[in-house]
């Protein structure tokens, strides 16, 4: 039986946390992000993310604990967003979609949201270049971590139900997109 939960992938920087709110507010779902909760643990082991995502090459217990939690949402939850790179995995009768983009675009939006936000722990990346290839280390090293755990590879568009590349709609067009997919994908 299919659930009412829509788990949202891809690349950094694609909008996965941004689709999964508005998408979450259209619906009436709730929302969860395991980026966020993956941030939270990091910052508890006074840790950056880079440097998690790293270490978590090595010990994989923060993997572990947010996997965990994402397993008991698609045991127990209903109704609910997620953005996560893995979730697709752990509720395979969820819709699942992926949002992709070219790691530069991806780089510069994130380089933009840091000078909006203003954040003064943030530290703000000086070339678009550079930072794009970070994006590509992290992510490189993410992969790694699950090809290792659980032997996946969350950008194999197979994984997914839908696969947008939102370099080429705003925001407002890939959640309509996925709103409508997920009603056709529902009655089908």
């Amino acid at each position: 039986m299919k659930k009412d939960i829509i788990t949202i992938a891809g690349k950094l920087g694609s909008g996965k946390s941004s689709t999964a709110k508005l998408l979450a507010k259209k619906l009436g779902y709730d929302h969860f992000s395991s980026g966020d909760l993956f941030r939270t643990i990091a910052a508890e082991q006074s840790q950056n993310v880079l440097d998690a995502n790293v270490a978590a090459e090595k010990d994989a217990t923060i993997d572990h604990l947010v996997d965990q939690r994402l397993r008991e949402i698609g045991e127990h939850d209903n109704r609910k967003v997620i953005d996560s790179r893995t979730a697709w995995h752990w509720m395979s009768k969820s819709f699942k979609v992926y949002l992709d983009l070219p790691t530069t675009i991806a780089a510069q939006r994130i380089i933009d949201q840091m000078h909006e936000r203003r954040d003064a722990n943030e530290e703000v990346p000086e070339s678009v270049d550079e930072y794009a290839k970070q994006l590509d280390a992290r992510l490189a090293s993410e992969n790694k971590r699950y090809k290792k755990l659980y032997d996946i590879d969350p950008a194999v568009a197979d994984n997914y139900d839908l696969v947008i590349d939102t370099s080429q709609y705003n925001l407002d067009q890939v959640v309509e997109h996925i709103l409508e997919q997920y009603r056709q994908w529902q009655h089908s």
